[in-house]
């Protein structure tokens, strides 16, 4: 049994701010692991730009040289909306300690999330930094210096912010299928 840091999410586009964010994990603490979820759909949206088999296949490309980071398909194999505490339970089973791993954009919403007492109860909330917004002290965080969104990305794509690995596919799809 290890201790992981579960990063899900859309991933929608993919972007170097979450590679940042998982290279910064590889060291964080006493994680052994990085687990990357994508969202089959985000639970607070009602749908998806590029089809969550297509993410996940980005998301295989650009971290298969990473060690110790794993892509996980449980949300996206359910082919619905799944909560957290659900992905966090079935990592439970396998893993004796989650570190869930929120941007600080997810803060204002938190307290919405699907059982969230509970989920607090079963993970350690890290908080990766934002743009000026501010994290509680009652989270540990995670300092990256990329102010990047994915929803920022579909608006006005700029191929320097995608990783190398497969930039230009993802910047072809967002622009072939630009629906905001």
């Amino acid at each position: 049994m290890e201790t992981i840091a579960l990063f899900g999410g859309s991933f929608d586009p993919p972007h170097i701010g979450h590679v940042a964010i998982v290279r910064a994990l590889l060291h964080f603490r006493d994680v052994n692991k990085v687990v990357i979820m994508p969202t089959f759909i985000n639970p607070f949206k009602q749908k998806s730009h590029a089809p969550a088999v297509l993410r996940v296949a980005w998301l295989q490309k650009i971290f298969s040289s990473y060690e110790n980071v794993e892509i996980d398909d449980f949300e996206v194999n359910h082919a619905q909306k799944v909560s957290t505490i659900v992905s966090v339970k079935y990592l439970l089973k396998k893993y004796k300690k989650v570190y869930l791993i929120i941007g600080a954009d997810n803060l204002s919403s938190l307290s919405m999330w699907d059982r969230y007492e509970e989920l607090h109860k079963l993970v350690t909330i890290v908080v990766a930094g934002r743009s000026k917004i501010e994290i509680p002290k009652k989270f540990l965080t995670l300092d990256i210096d990329e102010n990047i969104s994915s929803s920022e990305l579909r608006e006005h794509m700029d191929i320097s912010k995608l990783p190398k690995e497969c930039a230009v596919e993802i910047s072809e799809y967002y622009k072939e299928n630009n629906e905001k």
